[in-house]
């Protein structure tokens, strides 16, 4: 294989992976053995898991293979443990101390600030439920994502912190984050990201608004389509 061929098929698996394909993405990379396909493949492997809760031993594995001591390799070893912890998913005893470490790690890399800073976010913001340390983590996360131009980072951030905001009592502040958010996430065509977008609009709007109605059937599609475990039952709660 060239190494246009190689460029190629990292391409072609970015976009599948973008798509929600993670099953094709991650089997175009199945022979591919430079450091930079074997982090792609880690990082779809990881997010299928993510949104299906299925396929963690698949995650793992993939993320075993990294270097131990790069960036990605501690960013993913982090989320793994934190997604672990969220869902209970047999989390182990070290799990948050691994979270933590990696994501302080990641955070020190130029490259990796800003979404390391998000994830360290999430982290104490869902597992410690300490809001006031997340918002400082989500703080420098979305200014990094403004400032490099990053609006996948944004959507995240905006995602989370407009709980925050909703819950001090702004609930139409919150209620744009979130609309914006969507609209960050539709602009990329991130469409797993786009219907957990979707969901977590419509919780926040009135049951007979009309926007919630086509939120909910168009995010239904998706996570059908895709397979998306938690997000077709949130809208299962939803809808009940």
């Amino acid at each position: 294989m060239t190494v246009n061929d190689t460029y190629t098929m990292l391409d072609t698996a970015r976009r599948l992976h973008v798509l929600g394909d993670w099953d094709h993405a991650a089997a175009l990379l199945d022979a591919e053995e430079s450091a930079e396909a074997l982090e792609l493949k880690a990082e779809i492997l990881y997010e299928r898991f993510l949104f299906r809760l299925d396929g963690i031993e698949a995650a793992a594995d993939a993320i075993a293979a990294l270097d131990p001591e790069s960036t990605q390799g501690r960013l993913l070893a982090a989320r793994l443990a934190y997604t672990r912890l969220l869902f209970q998913l047999d989390p182990l005893p070290g799990d948050y101390e691994t979270a933590e470490a990696g994501y302080r790690f990641a955070s020190a890399d130029p490259k990796a600030h800003g979404w390391a800073e998000f994830h360290w976010g999430a982290l104490v913001d869902n597992v410690r439920e300490d809001g006031v340390a997340a918002k400082a983590h989500y703080a420098r996360a979305l200014e990094a994502s403004q400032r490099e131009g990053d609006p996948i980072l944004e959507s995240i951030v905006l995602r989370h912190l407009a709980w925050h905001v909703i819950e001090g009592g702004d609930r139409e502040e919150g209620v744009r984050m979130l609309r914006r958010s969507l609209h960050l996430r539709s602009a990329v065509g991130l469409r797993p990201q786009i219907a957990a977008a979707q969901l977590l609009l419509a919780a926040e709007l009135p049951a007979d608004d009309p926007e919630r109605a086509t939120l909910v059937e168009t995010a239904r599609t998706m996570a059908d389509e895709l397979g998306l475990s938690w997000v077709r039952t949130g809208l299962e709660k939803l809808a009940a």
